[in-house]
């Protein structure tokens, strides 16, 4: 015979009510689960979005131009050139540096390359030489893993229109001997009267 006596009235009613707090617990739940997810998407609002994205981006791919950086030092020659600048490697040259981009690879002394900063054949610049190839490099990379971004061994350079010819030279010689054979010189447009 068992040890444990059949329920009472009471105990069998407290059950039943524990039974159905349990039950109304575990709908709630759900409920509160179910009332978080996302049953379908608005496709229309994210339609809106992407196509103010798709005209924003469109908008300020077509008014890009060439990076100049804004400086005091550079003063382009002025040319009635209609030629529109490309998204290349640029160079600047002021009197006082060098710079590849944004960043200074060669600091100049009195317009010129010090000593320290030539090989022996006095036209490769080292510091210049050194960056360019890093830019090359991470070019080359992005052709690789993109065709429709291929590397065009385009070099736009940026000089002020003071700059002396040997500097232009020597700048010209080491972009050259890191494939970028083609130079495109970023000049400021006149006015047309």
């Amino acid at each position: 015979m068992s040890d444990t006596a059949p329920p009472t009235a009471a105990e069998a009613d407290q059950l039943a009510r524990m039974r159905y707090r349990r039950a109304l617990a575990r709908k709630k739940r759900k409920e509160r689960e179910a009332a978080s997810e996302v049953k379908e998407l608005n496709i229309t609002a994210m339609m809106d979005m992407m196509t103010i994205i798709l005209v924003f981006l469109l908008k300020s791919f077509a008014s890009s131009s060439a990076a100049i950086t804004a400086s005091e030092d550079v003063r382009p020659p002025v040319s009635s050139t209609r030629a529109t600048p490309k998204d290349t490697v640029a160079i600047t040259i002021t009197p006082k540096n060098i710079l590849v981009g944004d960043r200074e690879v060669v600091r100049l002394k009195d317009g010129r390359i010090p000593e320290t900063q030539f090989l022996t054949d006095k036209r490769l610049v080292l510091g210049l030489d050194e960056q360019l190839k890093k830019e090359v490099k991470k070019l080359k990379f992005i052709a690789e893993r993109n065709p429709a971004a291929p590397f065009s061994h385009e070099l736009s350079v940026i000089a002020d229109k003071m700059v002396p010819y040997d500097l232009l030279v020597s700048v010209l010689y080491t972009a050259g001997q890191n494939e970028l054979e083609n130079y495109r010189f970023i000049v400021l447009q006149r006015d047309s009267e």
